[in-house]
Parts: C-alpha cells; structure tokens; sequence
C-alpha cells in the first residue's frame, strides 16, 4: 500500500496581480511541491480575508480574483494536479471559524505579531475591523479543513500557523478526538523569504508601488529595473561600490542561476570599474528570461476567462466535498450533530 500523501494548503490574497516577491517568496515552492507528485495540493484564492479590509471595494476583489487566478496558471499551478479554489465558496469554513473562535481570546488574537505588523502598516488604530482581527482563526479553518499538514509561506506567516497550532490542539483536547491536523510550515531558502522593493525598501508591496509583476511587459520591467535602488555613493564607474543593501545584487542573488558569475560581477563591483547602468541591464536579461513563459502562459489564458472560471468552479466544487467531510467530523467531535441519526 502506497504511503499516504502530504496535504499542501496555501493561497493568496486577491487584491491586485501577483508580483516577483510573492513568486520568489511562495509560488515557486508550491509549483515545485505540486510537480513533486509527493502532496495533495489545495490552493486557495482567499476573497472572504481580502474582504476583511476592503469591503467597501468589493469591485476590487472581484476584479484580483480573475487576475489572482491567471498569475497562479500562468506560474504552473496546474489544475489537473492541484485544486485551486475560491474561500468565499466553500461555506464549511465559516463554521468552522465560528467553532474555532471560542477557543481563543481576544488579547491572544492582538499579541499575534503578523497581525500587530499589519494593523500597524493599515493605519487601523482602534479601528479595527472585527474580520481583520479574527483572521488567524479564519486561516485555521482553512488548513484544517483540508487536513493540510504543509503550507507554504513567506518567513512573516510563522506566527500564524503557531496560532493555528494552538487552535487544532485545544480542539483535540477539549474534544479527545484527534479529529485536526497539526500543520507545519514550508519557507523559501534563507535569504529568499522576502524581496525587497525597487525602491530599497524591505517590503516589496503592491500599496508602496515598488513592484515587478508577473504580468508586466518587458519595457515596464526594463523601466522598473532601470530605476532601482543601488549605492547612493557609487557615484562613478571607477568608485568602489557597496553590494549590501544594493538592491541589483539581492535581485541577482535570488534569480541568477549563474553563482559564480554574480560572485564575479560583485568582486568588480566592490573595487570600482563596474557601472550601475551595465549591472541594471544584465538583471534585466535575467529577470526578462524568467519571467517571459510566466508572460506567455498568461496571455494564453486570458483570451478564454470562462474557462479560468470554470476551473476555479470545478475546484471549488472538490473542494467543499473535503471541507463538508472535516466539518462533519467537527460536529461529531463536539456533540452537535443532532439529527444525524434521524
């Protein structure tokens, strides 16, 4: 009998197109996980949690929904071997978060560090929307409905899946049942967890307007690269240049196969004679060559947008058959299903 495979739970948020940092930082990994042939691969489109700060622009979601979707095929992710779905769809994750909520507090949801960032980045003070707070809780029910023992995040989501940990063991506790799975994370590499901005900033985000997207053409790309943040005091060709924090160089760490000849380019850098214009053009190259299948794939998908629906459809549709069978389980577990045997 063949081993049990891994179950992969991940997504993204649908409020705008996808760019080289969430590719760097997840997509990749999931594309490589998924082909591995080794994990049952659930990929989520999470509108309900875009929602949570962006409904009064609920235009916005329907729109990064589309876009959302065609980044995921145009990067790999094949339906055939994964099952991409739309949260706001599968209705079971609403009770389970409802189930879930009365196993947490509220100060335990405020010390989240992941939550506490963002609420800090949205400008929120006290005004924080219920939804956003309780969002963690929301992510739990998302992995466990699956039974997602893997997901596959960026380095910031650690405190996240600790939280979800705690959920599924205080459920199996309370309830002795072992009726939840434990999940754990996947992150990128050291050093490719996060990419930083054009700008030099740590973040690249769509709402600080630094970013490379999967989608853009090549001249925007060669513009956006043209203009990036390198050392401000490498004024000359000849001056010697710094590789920390240069932006260009943490760029060629991440997508130049050829070590050897970024370890070139940064020795000539460091002792001057290498310009910023020449090391900018040969990123470009790089980044061009990366990015043109992801393009092409894309544009392919885009002239039939029904068919991309109907796959989020028939995912979606497999989807809620695995969530009703945990929620099912969860009702068991606590006592409620009540006319189960009626």
């Amino acid at each position: 009998m063949a081993d049990k495979k891994h179950v992969i739970l991940t997504g993204d948020r649908p409020t705008g197109r996808l760019h080289i940092g969430h590719y760097i930082g997840s997509l990749r990994t999931r594309v490589a996980m998924q082909n591995s042939g080794d994990y049952e691969t659930y990929v989520m489109i999470a509108d309900m949690q875009a929602l949570t700060d962006n409904a009064r622009d609920p235009e916005k979601i329907r729109h990064s929904l589309t876009q959302v979707a065609l980044d995921y095929l145009a990067v790999g992710i094949d339906p055939q071997k994964s099952t991409i779905l739309v949260q706001s769809q599968i209705p079971a994750l609403n009770e389970l978060t409802m189930h879930y909520l009365n196993l947490v507090t509220v100060s335990r949801l405020e010390r989240n560090p992941t939550v506490k960032a963002e609420i800090q980045q949205k400008h929120f003070d006290q005004s924080i929307p219920a939804g956003f707070l309780i969002y963690p809780v929301s992510q739990t029910a998302d992995i466990t409905a699956f039974k997602a023992d893997t997901v596959p995040v960026g380095d910031d989501q650690e405190p996240m899946l600790e939280q979800a940990r705690e959920i599924v063991r205080s459920f199996n506790h309370i309830y002795k049942k072992d009726v939840l799975v434990e999940p754990k994370g996947v992150f990128p590499p050291k050093g490719e967890g996060r990419l930083p901005g054009l700008d030099g900033n740590a973040k690249m985000s769509k709402s600080l307007g630094n970013a490379i997207y999967l989608s853009d053409e090549p001249d925007e790309i060669t513009k956006k690269v043209m203009s990036m943040y390198t050392d401000p005091n490498h004024i000359h060709v000849s001056d010697p240049g710094q590789i920390e924090g240069n932006t260009v160089f943490t760029y060629l760490d991440v997508f130049d196969p050829d070590k050897d000849k970024v370890a070139e380019l940064k020795a000539q850098y460091q002792v001057g004679g290498l310009g910023d214009v020449k090391i900018k053009r040969y990123l470009n190259d790089v980044l061009q060559a990366e990015l043109k299948p992801i393009r092409d794939r894309r544009k392919v998908y885009e002239q039939d947008i029904p068919a991309v629906y109907q796959i989020l459809k028939e995912g979606s549709e497999r989807a809620n058959v695995v969530a009703n069978q945990t929620l099912d389980e969860v009702r068991d577990a606590i006592g409620i299903n009540y006319f189960k045997e009626f």
